[in-house]
């Protein structure tokens, strides 16, 4: 269990595997409070049925869920994440703490508790983990709007991933489905983090990675055009990583 930083109030970290834990339900109820769009989240209810899968060596993915707590059990923040056995890599939906718990050390004892985590379940293999964020530039006004209501801000949200050590992957990124009258989502930048923060990231690593992540939803057929597509928008063999705070240009 990752030690509470020293000088800072008293929290723990923990993983829940029981879909009847009440920390699940504050789950939900912490993403529909802090997140601008909430219906773009995995919604409480579904991720209790992907923590009922059974990891193992024929299971292409190890869902996690981790939460921090303070003395009380009260939720401070928490973390959904995936670990893709056939590409070696992470995929993290969520990771987002409590307005009034910001500040000391939450999010980074997350972070590094779910990379802890993925090295744990890779065998100490995980290549790097992703994930992504909405591109400040590219939000409308009432996605600024929404934001504020919600007190969170899309340029502190992506200083907050680069002091992570996120980076952003520069190759114009595009969520299959979920925009306007069913499209992609166009808002979206995709961010990877390996330690020792990488110039560079493979091409092929960045889609097979989404093609994992994206094939339970879209079928394997249509994952793999999807990521054949965002390969071809790579170019060559690598794809640069740019500041987080920066957006893939084109």
């Amino acid at each position: 269990m990752p030690a509470t930083p020293p000088g800072l109030p008293e929290f723990r970290v923990r993983a829940v595997t029981d879909p009847a834990d009440p920390a699940l339900a504050a789950f939900g109820i912490l993403q529909n409070r802090v997140y601008f769009e909430p219906h773009n989240l995995i919604p409480a209810t579904y991720i209790g049925a992907l923590l009922r899968e059974s990891p193992g060596e024929a299971t292409e993915r190890h869902n996690t869920l981790l939460v921090a707590e303070d003395r009380a059990g009260g939720l401070l923040g928490g973390t959904f994440f995936h670990f893709l056995s056939a590409v070696r890599t992470g995929f993290s939906s969520f990771l987002g703490v409590d307005g009034a718990a910001r500040g000391q050390g939450v999010a980074r004892t997350l972070h590094n508790a779910r990379w802890t985590a993925l090295m744990e379940q890779s065998g100490g293999t995980c290549r790097g983990l992703f994930i992504d964020v909405v591109s400040p530039g590219r939000l409308s006004a009432g996605q600024r709007a929404a934001e504020a209501r919600v007190g969170s801000d899309p340029l502190a949200r992506r200083r907050a991933f680069g002091a992570l050590g996120f980076a952003t992957v520069d190759v114009r990124y595009e969520q299959p489905v979920g925009g306007p009258d069913g499209g992609p989502v166009t808002d979206l930048d995709l961010l990877y983090f390996a330690p020792g923060a990488p110039a560079r990231v493979p091409a092929q690593l960045v889609a097979d990675t989404m093609c994992a992540y994206w094939t339970p939803w879209l079928g394997a057929a249509r994952a793999e055009r999807e990521a054949g597509r965002l390969r071809e928008r790579a170019g060559g063999p690598e794809v640069a990583l740019l500041p987080a705070g920066q957006s893939p240009e084109g």
